[in-house]
């Protein structure tokens, strides 16, 4: 049996031309499936009744909640990713890394936005520093930094490596963003959906909420894989202008 068929589907995708060409036929189809989840979600989240206490606010959750959850999903993609970085060498593991940071950037963003919105008619107020909206704030600028560490450094092999490290180091802040409304006190409630004694929301707001939470967890991995791509073609370009101009420099010395 030769190497490529026995060979798993990370060993696979370790080389960039392959993904390139496997990202060119899939980036379509998870497209248009993204478009379909967002027209039913969102008709979902139009036709449903608004709630008898919260009103027609109830509706923010339907854009707070699933980006909440893809503001640490995301995290949990570039920690994986650092893991590859740093463990496996794996040749797309910083790709995926550097490309996940600006669009867990915008979830959390948004997530922090839709949250005050939501939060001023049912608390009375924008914002508190309590530990669920805190521990969130501090992802977000957790993706910042990383951001502009990626940016700073003109070495790939370095940043790669820097931004692996924190971001593993970064991940604690995960499961205290998860797990914050039960250790604190604080305006959140606790667990409603994923319990171990069912959701404690009503079908009639879980149907558009799940559907919402596929389109953009879709959203998220189209563009990811969309982004993956242009970094690749990006780094290509760069290395091409490097060899471009390491050759114009041995053509000007040999005269």
């Amino acid at each position: 049996m030769s190497d490529t068929t026995s060979a798993g589907p990370l060993t696979l995708l370790a080389n960039p031309t392959r993904f390139l060409a496997l990202a060119a036929r899939a980036l379509p189809w998870m497209a248009f499936v993204t478009a379909v989840l967002f027209i039913v979600g969102l008709t979902l989240s139009f036709t449903t009744e608004a709630d008898y206490q919260q009103g027609e606010t109830v509706r923010i959750m339907y854009l707070h909640v699933p980006s909440a959850w893809l503001s640490m999903m995301c995290y949990t993609v570039m920690s994986v990713s650092a893991v590859g970085t740093l463990v496996w060498r794996h040749p797309l593991a910083d790709v995926s890394a550097k490309s996940a940071a600006p669009l867990g950037a915008a979830f959390t963003f948004i997530a922090l936005v839709t949250g005050s919105l939501w939060g001023k008619p049912m608390w009375g107020t924008w914002w508190v520093w309590d530990a669920r909206l805190t521990s969130v704030f501090i992802l977000f600028l957790m993706y910042l930094g990383l951001i502009a560490l990626n940016r700073a450094l003109d070495d790939p092999s370095r940043a790669a490596r820097l931004s692996a490290i924190l971001i593993l180091v970064g991940f604690i802040n995960i499961p205290i963003i998860k797990f914050s409304v039960d250790w604190w006190n604080t305006l959140h409630q606790s667990a409603s959906v994923i319990r171990l004694d069912g959701p404690a929301i009503d079908p009639e707001f879980l149907r558009p909420l799940f559907v919402m939470a596929a389109a953009f967890t879709m959203l998220f991995f189209t563009l990811h894989v969309a982004a993956m791509r242009n970094e690749i073609w990006r780094r290509r370009i760069a290395a091409r202008r490097r060899m471009a101009v390491k050759a114009a420099g041995h053509e000007a010395g040999s005269r």
